[in-house]
């Protein structure tokens, strides 16, 4: 399947759409299972820094690559 292998550039305004959409589904999820979630706060704070460092590593190394 080559659908996976479509390039397609977007605006970060265009994103906006897209990271309303998440947050919307994320706290909708969060307040419906609050209980649930309540167990498990330090594992998904770990993954967050997890992954929020391995975000921003990857934009600066890409940032880095065009400008050169």
């Amino acid at each position: 399947m080559n659908f996976f292998k479509i390039k397609t550039s977007w605006s970060n305004a265009e994103f906006i759409l897209i990271k309303l959409c998440m947050a919307s589904v994320y706290i909708l999820v969060g307040s419906y299972f609050h209980e649930f979630f309540e167990n498990y706060y330090s594992v998904l704070i770990a993954v967050f820094i997890v992954t929020v460092i391995w975000f921003v590593y990857q934009w600066l190394k890409k940032m880095k690559s065009q400008n050169q």
